[in-house]
């Protein structure tokens, strides 16, 4: 899911239901979700990362997961229809991957996801045709389900948690080149959690974090906010 400054609406697409996998486009206007029947979509999944490209005013949207197993496809939402992209280049298939809009350089940024049974750690940048890979001197360890949002205050992207070789609740921020850790003292920062919402909140200049999951017997339901 993910908001479309475009046309003013929240925009979302597919999901998991029970053993169903859907492929289902729904926009939400604020006060009711209407379904839409555009001419083309993406197969169905779940799993997906997808983020509003103020640059292009298109929704983009990359790769998850189906019965088929990951996706590596990239598409964008312009309001009424998807469109298939074909980059010279795109990050290998993944589920659970994070991505958020960089105001300050005008690409999408895309951090991690699950490739088969192992973690990632790369990072992406999507600039409206292609996909390019970067190489940070520094970079989260590799994850999935990590929470990330644009800062718009400090002109940074900022990413929480997520889960890898172990569930992590560490602080990153991306500033256009590279990652830097931001350490809290203890008690100050959400505990470890992955799949977590975030948000960036203009109204009072923070990022609002949501809930989340630590294993299969622990759900989260208590909210912070960065800034």
């Amino acid at each position: 899911m993910a908001y479309d400054a475009a046309t003013g609406n929240v925009v979302l697409f597919g999901g998991g239901n029970n053993r169903r996998v859907l492929g289902d486009t729904w926009t939400g206007d604020g006060s009711t979700w209407t379904k839409q029947a555009p001419a083309t979509h993406p197969p169905a999944r779940y799993g997906a990362a997808m983020a509003y490209d103020a640059a292009t005013g298109t929704v983009v949207l990359f790769g998850g997961q189906n019965s088929h197993g990951r996706l590596s496809d990239t598409w964008t939402w312009d309001g009424s229809t998807w469109t298939k992209q074909n980059p010279a280049a795109h990050p290998p298939a993944r589920y659970g991957a994070s991505m958020a809009y960089d105001a300050a350089t005008g690409t999408v940024v895309l951090f991690g996801g699950l490739r088969f049974r192992s973690p990632l750690g790369d990072t992406w940048t999507w600039n409206g045709s292609t996909w390019t890979k970067q190489a940070p001197a520094a970079s989260p360890p590799a994850r999935y389900g990590a929470s990330m949002a644009y800062d718009a205050a400090t002109g940074n992207i900022l990413l929480f948690g997520g889960a890898g070789y172990r569930i992590y609740g560490d602080t990153w921020t991306w500033d256009g080149s590279t990652w830097t850790p931001r350490p809290s003292a203890q008690g100050s920062h959400p505990s470890r959690r992955y799949f977590a919402a975030m948000a960036y909140d203009a109204a009072t200049g923070n990022v609002v974090l949501f809930g989340g999951i630590n294993g299969p017997a622990e759900y989260f339901g208590d909210t912070w906010t960065w800034g």
